[in-house]
């Protein structure tokens, strides 16, 4: 083995650490995702305690490791970033309660979903708010924008208002953060007869379906691309939501129509 290692240029932690089964791409992708969740969640964090939060959501995973995904995503140098602070949904602003658990949905414009996204192009981090139809899985509204500024949230709201003009009555669920719990985003949908619902605190599967659209997009879309742009990242989004999700992409849980048929099919 020794002589082998020497032929091939390896050392020997080298060798038996190439003989180890490979991590499967999809879990690989879903630690990274939390990771970065994480980071963008409390960003005074370093590896160790992102590690440490990593064990406690049930991820195998050792600091050294998390310290290279880390490097690799340059999420090292997130909590240098002042705008990244306005993630933390620890504010003194009204909450709201969770309305949407409750709902049985039967058309389009009863239960609209929304939330935001981090995605990492060359050199800069931008995001992604979105608004989905709950009913159909549909993306009704999107922005994105280089910060969290509740205006990022507020452009896939009108855009979500401009498409689909909903009557009143329409539940509009979100997180606990700032940008959805700001005066200026609550006014506008009380503006436009818009009833609030937020999920639970620490309870992201309160917000499911938009968890399953982020999980979606990164898989599908964001971590087969390497940006080198905000306009090469907004045209190729832009694609993707507009064309490939609600077009083309099937969803069980739809019974393995895209949303566009979905909603067809139910009008």
């Amino acid at each position: 083995m020794i002589a082998l290692c020497a032929m091939t240029g390896l050392n020997r932690a080298g060798f038996y650490r190439s003989r180890l089964a490979r991590q499967g791409i999809p879990v690989e992708m879903e630690l990274r995702d939390e990771m970065q969740r994480i980071a963008l969640e409390s960003p005074s964090y370093g590896y160790r305690r992102i590690t440490a939060e990593l064990r406690r959501r049930n991820f195998d995973v050792n600091h050294k490791r998390v310290w290279r995904m880390m490097r690799q995503d340059n999420l090292l140098c997130v909590r240098h970033r002042a705008f990244v602070t306005t993630t933390d949904s620890r504010h003194g602003l009204p909450v709201y309660p969770n309305l949407a658990r409750d709902m049985e949905l039967t058309a389009v414009n009863q239960l609209w979903v929304a939330d935001i996204t981090y995605i990492r192009l060359r050199e800069e981090f931008v995001y992604l708010a979105v608004v989905l139809d709950a009913y159909s899985r549909r993306v009704i509204g999107w922005a994105l924008g280089r910060t969290l500024e509740a205006e990022l949230a507020a452009c896939a709201l009108r855009m979500a208002l401009l498409t689909r003009r909903p009557a009143p009555g329409l539940v509009h669920h979100s997180d606990r953060g700032i940008q959805y719990a700001s005066g200026r985003y609550t006014e506008f949908l009380k503006d436009h007869e818009i009833t609030i619902s937020m999920s639970r605190k620490g309870n992201p599967s309160d917000n499911a379906a938009c968890e399953s659209f982020m999980k979606t997009l990164k898989y599908d879309e964001v971590y087969r691309n390497a940006y080198r742009n905000f306009e090469e990242a907004r045209h190729s989004i832009s694609e993707f939501l507009d064309v490939v999700y609600n077009q083309h992409r099937r969803h069980s849980a739809l019974g393995y129509c895209t949303p566009a048929e979905f909603e067809e099919g139910t009008s």
